[in-house]
């Protein structure tokens, strides 16, 4: 098991439970990272907990039924990981989910509640529960996963593209919180951005054969970014956007 900047760290992932989660549970626990993983689908997440654990056996892995949408709820997890395990090093959020429209005219504010509560309030309770923890860590990191669309709109897009906005405003403001603490010598933990045009999984592979799925960034990929803001110093990733596709 890894050696590197991950070794014994501890790394929340919010949204554990998909493919995206599966992927980088896996390279986190490859990396020697303690890994609590949360989701709102508890079988999923054991499903997930349970693949990287067998993969890995000399890394620890676990799941933890958590509510994202409530601030509590949040805060507490955040807590009892720092309890648990002595020290909070990471939160990677992974919480996802999309809808559109056909046309601008058509967009549904329904779909915007939703996206509200998915894409904004989860990065807002994530944030708000471990900053502290985080910034107590020499190593404290904070990974959004966006979509190139928040930087381009489509029609069709309002809801996301502006939820996806939001949480990246919201995560930057997060890497200001870190570099006024970092004072004169610059900041020691970071929020960072990974931005992708969709993600691509071997599943979604197998059932469209044909599809080139172009500017799409494969999961086990997004994975390895997600390792290698660890291995970048803060002050190079805090308040930055990690582009893995093309920018629009």
């Amino acid at each position: 098991m890894g050696n590197g900047a991950l070794d014994g760290a501890v790394i929340a992932v919010a949204g554990a439970g998909g493919p995206a989660g599966r992927a980088t549970l896996m390279r986190l626990a490859e990396a020697g990272a303690v890994v609590i993983g949360s989701d709102n689908d508890p079988e999923r997440l054991a499903e997930a907990v349970d693949a990287a654990s067998y993969a890995h056996g000399g890394a620890t892995v676990v799941g933890d039924t958590v509510d994202l949408l409530d601030r509590q709820s949040a805060q507490d997890w955040a807590t009892r990981i720092e309890k648990d395990f002595g020290r909070v090093d990471g939160l990677v959020h992974l919480v996802g989910g999309w809808r559109g429209s056909e046309t601008f005219a058509r967009t549904s504010l329904d779909d915007w509640d939703f996206l509200e509560m998915l894409l904004i309030r989860t990065v807002a309770h994530t944030s708000l529960a471990f900053h502290e923890a985080l910034q107590r860590s020499d190593r404290g990191r904070y990974v959004l996963i966006s979509a190139a669309g928040a930087s381009k709109p489509t029609a069709g897009n309002a809801a996301y593209a502006a939820a996806k906005a939001a949480a990246e405003a919201w995560t930057l403001a997060l890497a200001d919180y870190f570099r006024k603490a970092g004072g004169a010598s610059g900041p020691t933990s970071a929020a960072a951005i990974l931005v992708v045009k969709a993600l691509v999984h071997d599943a979604m592979r197998a059932e469209r054969p044909n599809a080139k799925f172009a500017g799409f960034t494969d999961v086990k990929d997004l994975a390895e970014a997600i390792a290698d803001v660890w291995e970048r110093p803060a002050a190079e990733v805090n308040g930055q956007r990690l582009w893995l596709t093309k920018k629009p």
